[in-house]
């Protein structure tokens, strides 16, 4: 009887609704673990971990994925530098939106089996005698171990608690913020990929849902960037920092804007090129406005055609627009002055920074001409960009 009983509720006998509020709060933790340590602290060096937290994630990261730490890292950092291209290892952009929501956790092992990309992008990660004996060397027998504690714990539920915590992170991370986050949502950078932010209240999985911020600024251990946006997992790190058990190395740049200067000099280079993503997105919000403008003009036939181009022209490199929306766009051009004048423009924009041999004299005579001729122009989209330009000023130290 007194086994019944035990199998049927567990050591902690809790009602159903008991069970699932439990279930949340322990899958809860997991995606802490992942976007804390795993993301923030290891792959991006954003922030510092006491060894006792570090190794409290670790091994709840054991015991609920069976993942490595270099595994992980080394996917994500591969994901970063080789983003939307062949060589991203899960980008719905070149893998399909179906296939890296759905098997996300079979791209991810397999890229694991890499072993280049583990000696290119793993490097800094633990490797101390958890790391060797534990946590590497019994990989998944930890999902073993948590299998019998949610049985205990919870009796026959527990197998059903179990199941729910082996998927939570290959479906939230490795399909939704892989997937969805570089596919539909929001945008407050213009960031060279497709990233989204997924919702402005990053709780569900951990502040990940700001994805779009995320790929902006990498290195930022805060996600949220504007007023109306809640980072859940940078309340759990301040938390951690206030009780000496974190520290935070670095956050996103916040764009300083003053008086205009009358003369482009080198000080305005400076703070352009680290508030390049601030400029871009109002860019890019000028020229979704001119689309708007012309469309209006347009035939119900050309309005339906080149509305289209709303989703591409945020991209910098309009050669790499799919072969018929650089037709459209082409077409729009040559029908608009100022469409024309403003996507060329924006691309002469992006190189000012991009010129990679560029001396800072050159890169500075290529923005102040640029400034020049935008403020000649008569476009309003043109000149508003440049006087905000002469409006930047360098973050304080």
């Amino acid at each position: 009887m007194y086994l019944i009983d035990f199998l049927d509720g567990g050591l902690l006998d809790l009602s159903w609704w008991q069970v699932i509020v439990a279930t949340l709060l322990l899958t809860h933790v997991t995606i802490a673990a992942v976007t804390i340590f795993l993301h923030r602290s290891q792959a991006h060096r954003a922030l510092d971990l006491h060894p006792a937290v570090a190794l409290f994630f670790r091994t709840w990261l054991w015991l609920t994925t069976g993942m490595q730490t270099k595994e992980w890292v080394a996917i994500h950092r591969k994901h970063h530098a080789k983003c939307e291209t062949p060589e991203d290892p899960h980008s719905p952009q070149t893998r399909g939106l179906k296939t890296v929501v759905w098997s996300g956790a079979e791209l991810y092992m397999a890229e694991a089996q890499n072993a280049e990309t583990l000696a290119r992008y793993g490097h800094g990660t633990p490797n101390d005698w958890f790391e060797r004996n534990v946590f590497s060397r019994f990989a998944w027998q930890g999902c073993g171990v948590m299998l019998v504690a949610d049985l205990v714990l919870f009796g026959a539920a527990g197998l059903a608690v179990w199941a729910i915590q082996m998927i939570w992170i290959p479906f939230h991370a490795a399909g939704i913020i892989n997937g969805i986050g570089h596919f539909w949502g929001y945008r407050n950078y213009d960031a060279p990929d497709a990233s989204t932010n997924i919702s402005p209240w990053g709780i569900w999985i951990g502040g990940e849902e700001l994805h779009n911020n995320h790929h902006t600024y990498p290195t930022s251990a805060k996600l949220s960037n504007k007023w109306y946006e809640f980072d859940i997992g940078w309340l759990y790190i301040r938390t951690l920092e206030t009780v000496g058990l974190a520290k935070v190395l670095r956050v996103a740049p916040r764009a300083t804007v003053a008086e205009p200067k009358g003369t482009v000099d080198a000080e305005t280079l400076q703070a352009l090129i680290a508030n390049r993503y601030d400029i871009l997105a109002k860019y890019a919000g000028s020229l979704k406005q001119a689309l708007r403008d012309e469309l209006q003009k347009m035939s119900t036939d050309d309005r339906a055609r080149f509305a289209r181009l709303k989703r591409w022209l945020r991209k910098g490199d309009v050669t790499q627009l799919p072969a018929e929306e650089q037709r459209s766009l082409s077409e729009l051009m040559a029908q608009s002055r100022a469409m024309k004048t403003l996507v060329e423009m924006r691309t002469e924009l992006l190189a000012i920074w991009n010129r990679s041999s560029a001396s800072r004299e050159q890169m500075l005579a290529h923005l102040q001409d640029w400034v020049a001729r935008a403020e000649a122009s008569g476009i309003r989209a043109l000149q508003d960009a440049a006087l905000r330009i002469r409006s930047y000023r360098p973050a304080a130290a």
